[in-house]
């Protein structure tokens, strides 16, 4: 049975780059990275020195806070470097890679035929909890909990975003195995989410409830489903994880390894060829880039532009990236700027520009903001983008102040930075609403538990 959600505000940007849907292996690389700071939240403890060797499924830390959630090696070769940053805090281990990888065995099993205990035990022993992400607050899951339902957005709406369908390609039934699996783990329902305008594999899922979802970005967002079908609660817990993950999953249960291999997507106006690559999670991307990019001033993205992080190009792929964007840099002034018909603002969500006219076209847009922060001002243009129950500009204003109880009342228990990054495109105040949301929800945590 399937149910129908149309979103209707909201905003969907359509720029130049998307990738073709051609799959290339990207060469194997020398090093491969875990980075710690990817797990918002999480404090390292090492399993690992400098020179051991290690299993792709080895355990190289664990969480401080939670044994259970344990972070394991995407390949097999030994640890080159344990890289600390200020205070001795650790950025990254990185993985010397054999030419090829050698597994750790686990015992291949069938998830519906195990307890939830069991599940839960298999799950953490691979590495497999930190696929798994939290609402409220937007953290790695702590796997004593039992969720009051699952959720799995099977698309993202975001610009240029990765085709997961297309990913998963051959996939079918590793993904239906970890729907199996996840299926235990939940006192509820596991709700899959697809896009209401196409027909994919998706549809063909067994053991979920579908969800068709018709509109504009932000309507990929999983917060945003989460909110139309089941809102949460103060005290209540729901997961989330991406199909990719779903599908590594599966494929643990059916062969009894880890296979952290990925279909990423690479984007963007500034690359030559746009297409997607088949790596390991960790992957030094600078093989990714190699005679790919125009231009030399460009901004190399982890992710989507509104969402992802800067990295520069020798950095590594992120734990939960399937999108690497490339867009030019917006490090210059524009002289009288403010006039109509200049560089780059020939696209805009209001009617000052004629944009509107070519719903269609897509555009060339680089990081230059085109303004300055300013104080928040009524205009409505928040609201126009944000397609939750929640009024976005009261509940910045409350988190700023760290007013808990009117952020509680605000519906903080239900968004996640990724929720805000419309606003923080459209907004003319400039704030950076992601980074306040993330404090508050740090704040909340720490206050609220």
């Amino acid at each position: 049975m399937s149910q129908d959600i149309r979103i209707k505000k909201g905003l969907t940007i359509k720029l130049k780059g998307v990738a073709k849907k051609k799959v290339s292996d990207l060469p194997r690389t020398t090093i491969y990275a875990i980075k710690p700071t990817d797990f918002h939240g999480i404090t390292p403890k090492l399993s690992v020195k400098v020179g051991n060797k290690v299993k792709a499924g080895d355990l190289l830390f664990y969480s401080k806070e939670n044994e259970m959630v344990k972070f394991t090696s995407p390949v097999s070769g030994e640890i080159s470097e344990i890289t600390r940053g200020a205070k001795r805090r650790i950025l990254d281990i990185r993985i010397v890679a054999d030419t090829e990888d050698t597994y750790k065995e686990f015992k291949k099993e069938d998830p519906s035929k195990m307890t939830t205990d069991t599940i839960k035990s298999y799950l953490s022993e691979a590495g497999c909890f930190p696929f798994f992400i939290q609402r409220p607050y937007d953290v790695i899951v702590n796997p004593s909990d039992v969720p009051k339902a699952i959720f799995i957005s099977s698309f993202s709406s975001a610009p240029m975003a990765a085709d997961e369908a297309f990913a998963l390609q051959g996939q079918e039934p590793f993904f239906q195995t970890g729907i199996n699996a996840l299926k235990k783990l939940t006192s509820g329902k596991v709700h899959l989410s697809v896009n209401g305008e196409e027909n994919n594999m998706f549809n063909k899922v067994e053991g979920v409830e579908i969800h068709r979802v018709f509109g504009k970005h932000p309507a990929g967002n999983v917060g945003v489903q989460i909110n139309k079908i089941d809102p949460i609660n103060q005290g209540e817990r729901v997961w989330t994880i991406k199909p990719q993950d779903v599908a590594i999953i599966g494929k643990l249960f059916q062969t009894g390894k880890y296979d952290a291999t990925r279909v990423i997507a690479l984007a963007g106006s500034a690359v030559t060829n746009p297409q997607y690559y088949r790596v390991k999670i960790g992957v030094k991307l600078e093989k990714l880039f190699q005679d790919q990019i125009k231009a030399s001033n460009v901004r190399y993205i982890n992710g989507d532009v509104l969402t992802g992080k800067w990295i520069r190009k020798n950095n590594f792929l992120s734990f939960y990236t399937t999108l690497v964007s490339v867009i030019p840099e917006g490090d210059h002034y524009t002289f009288f700027g403010w006039l109509p018909f200049t560089q780059n603002k020939l696209y805009s969500m209001s009617r000052t520009f004629f944009s509107w006219l070519t719903p269609n076209k897509e555009y060339v847009l680089d990081t230059n903001m085109n303004g300055e922060e300013r104080a928040m001002v009524l205009t409505g243009e928040m609201e126009k983008v944000f397609p939750m129950d929640i009024y976005p500009m009261q509940l910045l204003k409350a988190t700023l102040v760290s007013d808990i109880e009117k952020m509680e009342k605000l519906g903080i228990y239900e968004v996640a930075p990724e929720d805000f990054a419309l606003i923080d495109y459209t907004s003319s105040s400039k704030v950076e609403a992601q980074a306040i949301i993330r404090e508050g929800l740090d704040l909340m945590i720490k206050e609220v538990g």
